[in-house]
């Protein structure tokens, strides 16, 4: 009793904002515990980060970069949780239209709420799914189907839950007339809401996206030819204050900004999730890694004698781990693509079988029309779920969901959804043939709605991809041959200002004149020393391309992020081409631009 108490006021100290995000995200850990580790992992990146500084960049510098390290991780730790339940409530509220789209369709069939609700908690998937199935069971001995108190919850992120789910309750107990248009404002209510959020999220977003893009990516490019040229002028950057400007600080800082654009995004229409028990996914951990291994290996030779002798870590890393990540996505991007082609037919077939089934037409034999009439993987979705349940005589959710059963393996909601459906119609019967159809409408309003929220943010989205996998690499190799060529130059000079002072003394000028000429030899070597042996070209070069490979990855998962929810199979995938892309980009633009320099 002691220790519950103590946690409990322990807890008590915590934000109500990180006590939130722990119980949605449903970890068994208290929020004092994620207090505690964020204080300790500040104080071990503070200590860290100060003996580096103190090595690399003197004492003076050393305690302000401890501080601020400090300070960083102790508040990343303790915003992880926040911004982690963000991510996964945006991933939620893309399932909101349909998640009312089947509660409005099963109540046309049948106005109780109660039904509706377990049948919209029962065929769907994901948190609102859980958390309306949570609050139907905890109104079972009640008077209420527990849609209230659900939408209560989620008002907070999506107001317009709360208004579809009202209208639902009043088409329970309005008259036959009026009922559809209550049920159809419901659907309309929330399909307006999400279309209206993101457009608000559109217009909000383009302001620190350009920034984000000015000052993470072009400024700091645009800095990489200085670099030598002032270390020619004898203002000195060291290799380590270099490395952990553009390996540390600033995709510390693109970071930190890609999260907080993630967090504000309202609504995301992520892709289904495929585990690794799906059959068409076998483990290719292993092969990944080989195939990463010696693609990256034959870069690294290649970028070495072709390009250039520092070029073949970059070439090594981004080549190697690119192709490991396409490898090891690859077989999960082939189902996700099976999948949406299977999607994209669904309103066609639920078209087909709410039509036949207005005439009267048995569920079952309205399947196999469907199969028979649609080409395509719907098509052969449905033929088979049909011939299964003439040859086996079992009703339709065995036949689609069964043990081998045509869609038993893809990961779908909305095509378990319409099963479900399905399934409610063979026993409603020829009644149920208009809401099969309103079902078909309501698969093609979604998307028609996946579409337009990608469109509104192609703007925003394909400036950063294009940016990730071309323009930075491409300008980041053109720098660094511009670099080359400024060090050259200035190590041309400085071995003619020696020239001159040998020069002098040769032809017998007096002892002042020759004292000025090898002073003024020696001055110009010690800045060709500076200049060179501070930041040589070659790390210059490395330092550049590692950049452009975390910038690869960086806006690649951010694009991803905005556009469909941060999904790890598509995310993988993408980075796993920006990637190889980026490095054949940096490397081809150092080479062709170091012919003009």
């Amino acid at each position: 009793m002691t220790e519950s108490g103590s946690g409990a006021a322990d807890d008590s100290a915590a934000s109500a904002e990180l006590r939130r995000a722990i119980a949605f995200l449903g970890w068994d850990v208290t929020a004092a515990r994620v207090v505690d580790l964020g204080y300790r992992v500040g104080v071990a990146v503070g200590l860290v980060v100060t003996v580096v500084g103190g090595v690399v960049a003197g004492a003076v510098a050393a305690g302000p970069a401890g501080l601020a390290a400090a300070v960083g991780g102790i508040h990343a730790v303790h915003r992880a949780p926040v911004w982690l339940a963000s991510l996964r409530r945006t991933r939620a509220l893309g399932a909101a239209p349909g998640l009312v789209g089947r509660l409005v369709l099963r109540m046309r069939l049948d106005p109780s709420t109660e039904r509706a609700v377990e049948f919209a908690a029962r065929t769907g998937d994901g948190p609102l799914a859980a958390a309306l199935s949570r609050h139907e069971r905890g109104s079972a001995d009640g008077p209420t189907s527990g849609l209230q108190a659900f939408a209560r919850e989620w008002r907070p992120w999506f107001p317009a839950i709360d208004r579809a789910a009202a209208l639902v309750r009043t088409a329970a107990t309005a008259p036959p007339e009026r009922r559809g248009r209550c049920l159809d404002r419901a659907l309309d209510a929330t399909l307006s809401g999400t279309t209206d959020r993101l457009a608000e999220f559109v217009g909000a977003v383009r302001g620190p996206v350009s920034a984000l893009y000015a000052f993470g990516v072009l400024l700091p490019l645009a800095l990489i030819a200085l670099l030598p040229a002032g270390a020619a002028a004898g203002v000195a950057v060291g290799p380590g204050i270099v490395a952990g400007l553009y390996l540390v600080a600033l995709p510390g800082g693109l970071m930190a900004a890609s999260a907080w654009l993630l967090s504000r995004r309202p609504v995301a229409f992520p892709p289904p999730r495929i585990g690794r028990d799906h059959p068409d996914v076998p483990n290719r951990r292993g092969r990944a890694v080989l195939v990463g291994c010696a693609l990256g290996a034959v870069a690294a030779v290649v970028a070495a004698r072709a390009v250039a002798p520092w070029a073949w870590p970059v070439a090594g890393v981004g080549v190697g781990v690119g192709s490991a990540l396409f490898a090891l996505a690859q077989p999960r991007r082939a189902v996700l693509s099976d999948v949406r082609e299977i999607e994209r037919g669904l309103p066609d077939a639920m078209t087909v079988i709410g039509g036949d089934v207005a005439e009267g037409v048995a569920v079952e034999t309205a399947v196999a029309n469907a199969g028979e009439r649609l080409d395509g993987a719907t098509g052969g979705v449905f033929e088979r779920a049909g011939r299964r349940s003439d040859t086996l005589r079992v009703g339709v959710r065995e036949a689609f969901l069964g043990r081998g059963g045509p869609a038993a393996t893809i990961p779908s909601p909305r095509l378990r959804g319409a099963i479900a459906l399905l399934a409610v119609a063979a026993r409603e019967g020829r009644p149920a043939g208009d809401v099969l159809l309103e079902l078909a409408d309501q698969l093609e309003s979604l998307r028609d709605l996946e579409r337009d929220a990608r469109r509104q943010l192609a703007t925003v989205t394909g400036t950063l991809s294009n940016t990730a996998a071309v323009f930075a690499p491409l300008v980041g190799g053109a720098t660094v041959a511009l670099a080359t060529g400024i060090d050259a130059a200035a190590v041309g000079s400085l071995g003619a200002g020696a020239a001159a002072g040998a020069d002098a003394l040769g032809g017998g000028l007096s002892a002042s004149g020759g004292a000025a000429a090898t002073g003024a030899g020696t001055a110009a070597s010690g800045g060709g020393a500076t200049g060179g042996g501070t930041l040589s070209v070659p790390v210059l070069g490395r330092i550049v391309g590692t950049y452009v490979l975390l910038l690869a990855a960086l806006l690649t998962g951010l694009a991803t992020g905005l556009e469909r929810g941060f999904d790890r199979t598509l995310v993988a995938y993408r980075v796993g081409i920006a990637l190889p892309t980026a490095t054949a980009t940096f490397l081809v633009a150092f080479a062709g631009a170091g012919l003009l320099f």
